[in-house]
């Protein structure tokens, strides 16, 4: 987090106003030296940096928070689609996602 806010020159204080929390805090988040922020959080300070909210939430250690109700709807289905789908490069994963929005759109179209 912290190079990506060097990146963009925003100083410590800045963003830490910017995402509600004190400055303190937000450097130990940097350092690594307190739990990671919540889901939230990194919504925001991904959305105020520009970065993917995903990709920020992985590092925090975390799952996006839209992430678990999927997986709850068909858990067996999913599991097994993301057991299968690891290895695959990023390539391929989104290969894959692009398919899976044809056939979503292709859904769609069929139930309207």
């Amino acid at each position: 987090m912290r190079q990506k806010r060097l990146a963009k020159r925003i100083t410590l204080r800045k963003f830490a106003e910017i995402v509600g929390v004190s400055p303190t805090y937000l450097s130990q988040i940097e350092q690594g030296n307190c739990d990671p922020p919540t889901t939230e959080r990194v919504q925001k300070m991904a959305e105020f940096l520009r970065e993917n909210a995903d990709e920020l939430t992985a590092l925090a250690g975390r799952v996006p928070v839209d992430l678990p109700a999927i997986i709850q709807r068909q858990p067996a289905s999913i599991a097994e689609f993301l057991r299968e789908a690891s290895g695959l490069s990023p390539d391929e994963i989104q290969a894959m996602t692009r398919r899976a929005r044809e056939l979503k759109s292709k859904s769609r179209v069929i139930e309207g």
